[in-house]
């Protein structure tokens, strides 16, 4: 059994259909900063992080031999009273892990769940189909301009990944015009409506990232996004950015004119 871990989102079902599709069975664990309300369905789990270590000898128990953090990253406020006695010996981990970028935090999650003899899967790994082949998706091609500006949007990139930032950032006639942050993608392309007519969204996984966790990923609603902020070019990295919803996502482009790329990475 395998246990997909962290806020659901679309990526979260769409790892879980492709498991299932395969005849595996799935447990999604649900992190929640209050207590759940109703009844979950039967194969989800919700869990405070003040009960982390309850929920990891929970799965053990179950049988579950694997997981998979998958889902929007957050960061729930710890409420020391609602410690448990299984969670207490690891808070140190999390409250350090929690200071961390979402990569940081990602790790030190990580080793905690080797630690309980979980192995950690990809979500890309689980479900393979989410990776996009390399080339331009779209009926729109990519303009000289565009090549310019993807070449200065990875040097960037680059630069930035160290600090474990963010994964995307918008560049037009070489200038940086945003750089993702904790709010995320949507919120950055938001912030340009309107304001980044001709500009290259380019988004790729940090250079020194663990790719079994948070691995980027972009869909029909990022196309959406995109196209709002006057964005021309959307560029993500061959291999390093999965795809919901790929042929609706190629559609939106398409009725868009927005060229949609999937590039191999540069030396």
């Amino acid at each position: 059994m395998i246990a997909l871990i962290g806020n659901p989102d679309p990526l979260t079902y769409s790892v879980a259909s492709a498991l299932r599709a395969q005849g595996r069975p799935v447990v999604i664990c649900r992190l929640v900063d209050h207590d759940p309300e109703g009844d979950l369905p039967g194969d989800q789990i919700a869990f405070r992080i003040e009960h982390l270590g309850t929920l990891l000898e929970r799965l053990v128990a179950m049988g579950v031999t694997e997981a998979c953090l998958v889902g929007a990253v957050s960061r729930p406020r710890v409420d020391p009273s609602r410690i448990d006695a299984a969670t207490l010996p690891l808070m140190p981990r999390i409250a350090a892990a929690m200071r961390e970028g979402d990569d940081g935090a990602l790790r030190a999650l990580i080793a905690l769940l080797e630690e309980m003899g979980l192995a950690v899967r990809a979500a890309h790994e689980l479900a393979p189909s989410l990776l996009p082949p390399a080339g331009v998706l779209s009926v729109a091609r990519p303009a000289r301009s565009h090549e310019a500006d993807v070449l200065r949007a990875e040097a960037v990139h680059r630069i930035i990944a160290p600090a474990d930032i963010g994964q995307g950032l918008v560049v037009r006639d070489g200038q940086v015009l945003a750089v993702e942050a904790a709010p995320g993608t949507d919120w950055m392309l938001r912030s340009l409506r309107g304001q980044a007519e001709g500009a290259v969204f380019y988004k790729a996984p940090k250079r020194c990232q663990d790719r079994r966790a948070d691995l980027p990923v972009i869909g029909p609603a990022t196309i959406d996004r995109a196209r709002e902020a006057g964005i021309a070019a959307v560029v993500i990295e061959a291999g390093g950015v999965m795809m919901l919803n790929r042929e609706i996502a190629v559609a939106h482009a398409d009725a868009a004119g927005i060229v949609l790329w999937v590039r191999e990475p540069g030396p």
